[in-house]
């Protein structure tokens, strides 16, 4: 947008995104841009105030940056591949390598996948680096069930979370428990929420919670440690990071909505799915 009202926060978006802008133009002007941007327009608009108009709060691990690079790749791409629902497997890793170096400059490193969510408007199924499809989600029901945030009341930093993740993934150990527990839990939630499993998702469900309180408590904000724990003692509800932690949202989920609300009570829900 290019308002001329001076507020404070389209005043700071306005600011990042020169810095962003002329950093895309770098690299283009240097051979080693992947998307085919008009980053001279880009540029010039941003110099004349245009700002980022989003709803996602910043820092809050669902997306803000995601969105702003997909917007960007829509708005100035010159030969976009289109976002259709029918795209090919081929054009959606293209996008991905594409928005993942674009991302780069927020987190010092991007795996593009939340970019491309944004962009292609649908869920993404990874089976491997190769291999990703778009994929769609069950109907939402109108039972007990649900999935919903949890605000930590505080912006993470993705770097610095990323950072220490890559520092404990030099020690073996830690590197046996993500790829023969973590991964397998995680697939497995996946896949039992696409056919609509309640038990079997909530059975993986639980042991994702217990290795993430295990392994990665440096990424869970300290209020909600004891919080974490106990979904996992009384069953009421079993909670995810949601991006890199640190901060922002906490994925939450529950058989028992109600039941969860009174462990809960005091802490602000936003319900995104129901069964």
């Amino acid at each position: 947008k290019f308002d001329d009202v001076d507020q404070e926060t389209s005043i700071e978006s306005n600011k990042h995104l020169r810095k962003y802008a002329h950093h895309l133009a770098r690299l283009k002007k240097h051979g080693e841009l992947l998307a085919d941007l008009n980053t001279d327009k880009l540029v010039a608009d941003a110099e004349r105030g245009m700002y980022f108009d989003s709803t996602i709060p910043q820092g809050y691990g669902v997306g803000s940056s995601g969105a702003l690079v997909a917007a960007i790749y829509d708005a100035y791409s010159d030969n976009k591949i289109d976002s259709k629902e029918d795209i090919h497997k081929d054009d959606i890793v293209t996008l991905k390598k594409t928005f993942a170096q674009m991302e780069s400059y927020f987190h010092g490193t991007s795996s593009g996948i939340d970019p491309l969510i944004c962009y292609l408007r649908l869920p993404i199924l990874i089976k491997s680096k190769g291999d990703l499809g778009t994929v769609g989600l069950p109907h939402e029901g109108v039972g007990e069930g649900a999935i919903f945030l949890l605000n930590s009341g505080q912006p993470g930093e993705t770097q610095p979370m990323v950072n220490i993740f890559l520092e404990k993934m030099k020690h073996e150990g830690f590197r046996n428990m993500v790829r023969n527990q973590f991964k397998k839990y995680n697939d497995e939630c996946i896949q039992s929420f696409l056919k609509g499993d309640v038990k079997p998702l909530f059975n993986n469900l639980k042991e994702l919670s217990k290795l993430v309180l295990e392994n990665f408590s440096p990424m869970i904000p300290s209020v909600f440690h004891k919080l974490w724990k106990q979904g996992i003692d009384t069953n009421a509800y079993y909670l995810k990071l949601c991006g890199s932690g640190g901060g922002g949202f906490i994925l939450g989920f529950t058989q028992d909505l109600d039941n969860a609300k009174k462990y809960l009570g005091d802490h602000q829900m936003e319900v995104i799915y129901r069964f």
